[in-house]
């Protein structure tokens, strides 16, 4: 058992979710020194039945906490769990993601080699409606500004959340770890964010899932994190720009090959990418794009 690790686990109407979480932490070749489970005021009879399961059940490696409070969201959540901890590292884990069994010792590995790491995690393996490896990448502030670069799920330092306040408990629409990543990364000029590369977190995908959700609203919660951090975007400006575009062309050339093998094969294009070909948008690379389509189209057509 690692006594520098304590566990904290956000819950709400998981059901049978919440028993993968606990187990897989349960498993770890580390195992944390306590698991805590911060219940965001679960209402449904079964999920609250298997809290209070978990919570009689005496059989478990670890030692568990159950503290229940009313509906507040994810962060709210969180911070309830983490200021129940006493250890100098905390990990944070949905109740209805799980974990590979070396997450802790691995993670908590490449803590301990750098001071500076003020968080780490790894890639994901995602499951359910997408079968996937995620492969977020880290990094220093800076890296941060244009995306999150990191999982909701990591093991961070308990002295930078006390530093900077803990999660954002007004962000109940989603990006709340996106702003705690940023709030944790400004306490220091040298901190940074690591990331084993192993799909190390079972990440759960559904059409409702939360992260869905919050991208409907992208634009919105993006406008709040750059106010709010506004300082470190004056900064970074021209990095934070070329990083959306880099990747804005990137799924722009996505979006082009799709459309040109759909035309070289003779499918049939859908309603949006019709629209693009006929009137390409300006200034953005879409009308180069458009070009390309069409140049790559004739040269692919039979001569008469």
């Amino acid at each position: 058992m690692n006594h520098d690790v304590e566990a904290v686990i956000t819950s709400f109407n998981q059901k049978s979710m919440i028993y993968e979480a606990v187990h897989s932490l349960c498993c770890q070749t580390v195992k944390p020194k306590r698991i805590i489970i911060a219940d965001d005021g679960t209402t449904d009879e079964r999920s609250a039945s298997i809290l209070n399961e978990i919570e009689n059940d005496r059989s478990l490696p670890i030692p568990l906490l159950i503290i229940r409070q009313p509906n507040s969201g994810v962060s709210a959540a969180r911070n309830t769990g983490i200021r129940s901890t006493r250890a100098p590292l905390v990990l944070v884990l949905d109740g209805d993601d799980s974990l590979e069994p070396s997450f802790i010792e691995e993670v908590r590995h490449l803590l301990s080699e750098h001071p500076s790491m003020i968080a780490a995690s790894s890639w994901m393996h995602t499951f359910g409606v997408l079968e996937a490896a995620v492969r977020p990448t880290g990094g220093n502030a800076a890296a941060f500004l244009s995306r999150n670069c990191c999982p909701a799920t990591h093991i961070f330092r308990r002295e930078a959340w006390q530093q900077c306040g803990g999660y954002d408990e007004t962000m109940r629409s989603g990006f709340e770890d996106w702003d705690f990543f940023l709030n944790m990364l400004e306490t220091s000029p040298d901190a940074y964010i690591g990331i084993v590369e192993k799909p190390l977190i079972n990440y759960r995908t559904t059409p409702a899932s939360s992260n869905i959700r919050s991208m409907e609203k992208r634009l919105t919660l993006m406008r709040y994190i750059i106010e709010k951090h506004i300082h470190i975007y004056k900064e970074h400006i021209t990095e934070t720009i070329l990083d959306i575009e880099a990747t804005s062309i990137a799924r722009l050339y996505g979006w082009e090959s799709e459309i040109i093998h759909s035309k070289q094969t003779g499918k049939k294009l859908n309603d949006l990418s019709t629209e693009f070909v006929k009137n390409p948008s300006y200034g953005d690379g879409g009308m180069a794009a458009a070009v390309r389509i069409a140049s790559a189209h004739q040269s692919a057509a039979p001569d008469i």
